[in-house]
């Protein structure tokens, strides 16, 4: 039986398109802190980047 873990965008935590929330799902974490952490990467001129390919590279939760 296979236990692997797949990430995908949040449907229920989700504020713009659910990555942050797809990311703290698959880390365990809470969405607020990984939202946090995409701001503070933000400010680096970092952030927008990799949300937008995390947005156009991973799917959608199933429903």
């Amino acid at each position: 039986m296979s236990t692997s873990r797949r990430l995908y965008r949040s449907r229920s935590h989700r504020l713009l398109a659910g990555v942050c929330g797809g990311l703290a799902e698959f880390f365990g974490l809470k969405p607020t802190l990984v939202r946090l952490g995409f701001v503070v990467f933000g400010l680096v001129g970092v952030g927008e980047v990799v949300y937008l390919l995390l947005w156009l590279i991973v799917p959608k939760a199933p429903r």
